[in-house]
Order: C-alpha cells, then sequence, then structure tokens
C-alpha cells in the first residue's frame, strides 16, 4: 500500500453525520474484488442524478451539480472532513478503496465506525480522529476560504493549518508504524518471509508425507 508521512491537500466539507459505507460505494458496485477503479462511483447516489451501475458509463450520467465533491475545487480535494461516525454500515471495505481511489488520503471526524477505521489503517487511508471543536473550525474556515488546505505530518502527529497553529492528534504507534512504511498485512507478514521459507523446509523433512 502507498506510504503516509506528510501531505498537503484541499479539503473538502462532507457536513453530515453517520455517512454510511452504503453511501460511499453503493452494493451495486462491489462485484469486483479489485482495490482499484471504484472512484468514479464514489458517492454514486449522491454525486449524480442518473441512477448508475457497473455497467453503466458515467461519462453519460448527469451530475448534481448540489453534491460538494461535484463543485470546485472540491473536486480536487484529498482530505475529507465530515461528522461523526463516519463509515458506520456494512463492512465492506470497498468503502475506503472508493474514497482512495477519488483521490483522499485522510478523513478527518470527531469518532468513526470500528470496521471502517480497521480497514483505513490496512489500505493507507488515515481515519484522523479530532475532537468536535477542531472539526468546527474546520467547516468554519472552509466555507470562509474554498480550497482552504491542510498539512499532515504524520511522523510528528501534527495538522497545520494556514496561519494557524499546530494541532496535535493521537494514532496507536503501530498503525503509525504501518502507515509511515507502506506496510499491509501482506507485507508485514513477507518481512519473515526468510523464517517461513525455513520453517516449511524443516516439516517437508520432519513430515515429507504433507509434501
Amino acid at each position: 500500500m502507498q506510504a503516509f508521512t506528510q501531505h498537503t491537500g484541499i479539503v473538502a466539507p462532507m457536513d453530515r453525520a453517520n455517512v454510511d459505507t452504503d453511501a460511499i460505494i453503493p452494493k451495486q458496485f462491489l462485484k469486483s474484488i479489485k482495490r482499484t477503479g471504484f472512484g468514479p462511483n464514489a458517492f454514486d447516489d449522491w454525486r449524480y442524478l442518473d441512477k448508475g451501475g457497473p455497467d453503466i458509463d458515467n461519462a453519460t450520467r448527469r451530475a448534481n451539480p448540489d453534491f460538494v465533491l461535484n463543485q470546485p475545487p472540491f473536486d480536487k480535494a484529498t482530505i475529507l472532513v465530515a461528522r461523526e461516525n463516519f463509515g458506520c454500515g456494512s463492512s465492506r471495505e470497498h468503502a475506503v478503496w472508493a474514497l482512495e481511489d477519488f483521490g483522499f488520503r485522510a478523513v478527518l471526524a470527531p469518532s468513526f465506525a470500528d470496521i471502517f477505521f480497521n480497514n483505513s489503517f490496512k489500505n493507507g487511508l488515515l481515519p484522523m480522529v479530532l475532537d468536535a471543536e477542531t472539526i468546527d473550525f474546520i467547516f468554519k474556515a472552509i466555507a470562509q476560504k474554498p480550497g482552504f488546505e491542510i498539512t499532515i505530518d504524520l511522523e510528528t502527529q501534527t495538522l497545520t493549518m494556514e496561519g494557524y497553529a499546530l494541532v496535535k492528534f493521537e494514532v496507536d504507534a503501530f498503525r503509525k508504524h504501518c502507515l509511515l512504511h507502506g506496510l499491509d498485512d501482506i507485507a508485514l507478514t513477507l518481512q519473515h518471509a526468510d523464517e517461513i521459507k525455513a520453517y516449511e523446509k524443516k516439516r517437508s523433512q520432519e513430515t515429507p508425507w504433507l509434501f
């Protein structure tokens, strides 16, 4: 997965609580188990005026002009700010894949649904928990200046907002290590490839009938 060290980007406001995974990527798009290609259908029901499907060309569909991610400069945003319980609903990992494929590197919210929170770290998306006061401040800053940017430094666990003081955020040490080095579960396992091969060789000698 892509490592996360430091990132600066435009913040898009999604002023909603309880944004569920079916809203992030509707069920009809879950046929593929590839991690790419879901970005054009992220928030599909909110993003388009016409009903979509995996076999429908999005270029032929009418975009919803009222949806924030269809409006410049938010269509180029790489950071999303939302209200509490983001990512609730079913446990589909596709929701994280869709956000990443759209271009998001981080989501800021007062709280996240547990499974979405865990899936985010496993795929290189940073789910950052901030207090409600800070989230309110970010929404107000965006309203005053569309295109408002934030810099996230994972190493120092700081958030820098244009013209404002640093904000510290918490992140689990192990998850931080994995994000900084781009390590998903498979990559973590492959760090022990030599030991795994040695064990398999030993087992094949001790119990050759199993091989």
